[in-house]
């Protein structure tokens, strides 16, 4: 399923001229794209956000200590 061409564009602009008229676009513009950078804003702001420290962050896993290597005696 394809996205919306260029003629699909060109109908939705015709149609929303017809509903809302020329004088009532550029305020239903304006309101779009006020809700958008709202929106944009809350998304990032939530992707953001630092996250609560869990156990595995408080008490990180130790290496075991190396060995020293035993030698037999001669």
């Amino acid at each position: 399923m394809g996205g919306i061409g260029t003629s699909g564009i060109i109908l939705l602009v015709l149609i929303a001229l017809l509903l809302f008229g020329p004088n009532k676009l550029p305020e239903l513009g304006k309101a779009f794209g006020r809700t958008l950078r709202e929106f944009k804003k809350g998304a990032n702001d939530l992707l953001n956000e630092p996250k609560p420290a869990s156990r595995v962050d408080i008490y990180p896993e130790q290496p075991e200590p190396l060995k020293a290597e035993r030698r037999l005696p001669e």
